[in-house]
């Protein structure tokens, strides 16, 4: 990478998510007292590791990860059928269980997609932004992720699923699509959505939509969860209740605390100011995100960077909503604080392309 293009570079967001990492380190710290920080100590590799990827994906112009785009794309696509074929955990086929690694493929598959999608995208284009708005090259698009979120949705994974539908709709709006299929999508889901909750949606979903609306309806069973979540985040108050010192976190009350449920661990031992201050930092990281989207100097790295944006938002929003009890549980990890090597590689994936693009941006000269 040349010197100008190193001065590009938004290292804003690096440091960011450097910073987030850190926090959900300490989280994960004081949550695993008692079980010799095991998972503490795999997180630490993980990030070591996600960085060396970063620095790799930061290195490799985004223009050759849009020609492989097709190979992975595909590789994924394969391997998302695979893993429908493994045992289940936690009921859910989403992981190749590799004695050291548990490698979840729809985590890694959102990179490719987004890029293979991007791809598609361009060449559907060529120059004339009204070319997607042609129904058989929308399909296309379409399809291309469509394809995808249907076996993960398979696995079942309601969670991921809806990532990458969030990611497609960014992409889709950065792309210039029309607003009739904006208006058309908006009606489509507002009517199919009580069609899909009595025939389509699956029992234990069902069972999570009741219980957010309705925590206290199974207090010792699907709602407890939720109550010792929101339980953990009161307690905390401004400043928190200590590291190592939280009645939900440390009795063993709060579950999955270092995964699903971290933000609750921050909430309970950190405090208001703390937690507060992480929701602030991802705000910083999506708009930076949508900055790097705005100022790309193509087409595909706009693309690309709103596509990240759109896998960020929907995670944070979704996480903090749930920990919270403002939106149904998905079991969607928070970004670069969750426990979990395949969402933190992913995430630091994510973090190099954005770098990638925002370095080969023009920048505008003043000349007096």
């Amino acid at each position: 990478m040349r010197k100008r293009e190193l001065k590009n570079v938004e290292w804003s967001i690096l440091i960011v998510a450097i910073i987030l990492s850190i926090v959900g380190l300490v989280a994960l710290f004081s949550a695993t007292q008692g079980t010799e920080y095991d998972e503490f100590k795999k997180q630490c590799v993980w990030v070591g590791v996600s960085l060396v990827i970063m620095i790799i994906f930061m290195l490799i112009d985004y223009e050759t990860l849009l020609k492989v785009s097709p190979i992975c794309y595909g590789g994924f696509i394969l391997l998302l059928i695979a893993v429908l074929f493994t045992p289940e955990i936690n009921g859910a086929s989403s992981w190749f269980d590799i004695g050291f690694f548990s490698f979840q493929p729809a985590e890694f598959a959102k990179v490719f997609v987004i890029l293979f999608a991007t791809f598609a995208i361009t060449k559907i284009q060529n120059g004339n932004k009204t070319e997607i708005n042609r129904p058989t090259r929308l399909l296309i698009v379409l399809a291309i992720v469509g394809v995808p979120v249907l076996l993960i949705l398979k696995q079942p994974d309601l969670g991921t699923a809806a990532a990458f539908i969030v990611a497609l709709v960014l992409m889709l709006i950065t792309a210039g699509i029309d607003k009739k299929y904006i208006i058309g999508a908006i009606v489509l889901v507002i009517v199919s959505v009580p069609l899909i909750y009595a025939f389509l949606l699956p029992e234990h979903a069902k069972q999570r939509i009741e219980v957010f609306l309705n925590p206290d309806s199974d207090p010792r069973g699907a709602g407890y969860n939720i109550i010792q979540s929101k339980l953990a985040i009161g307690a905390g108050e401004l400043t928190g209740m200590g590291l190592l010192k939280g009645n939900q976190t440390q009795l063993g009350f709060l579950y999955p605390k270092t995964t699903d449920f971290i933000f609750a661990v921050i909430g309970e031992e950190m405090g208001f100011i703390i937690a507060g201050a992480v929701v602030v930092l991802y705000v910083f990281l999506i708009t930076k995100c949508l900055y790097v989207a705005k100022t790309a100097k193509d087409e595909a790295g706009a693309l690309i960077a709103s596509g990240i944006t759109g896998v960020f938002l929907f995670h944070v929003v979704e996480n903090i909503g749930m920990v919270m009890g403002l939106l149904p549980i998905t079991g969607v990890p928070l970004p670069f604080i969750s426990y979990g090597g395949s969402s933190m590689i992913t995430n630091f994936m994510c973090i190099g392309i954005l770098l990638n693009i925002s370095s080969k941006r023009q920048k505008t000269i003043f000349i007096k």
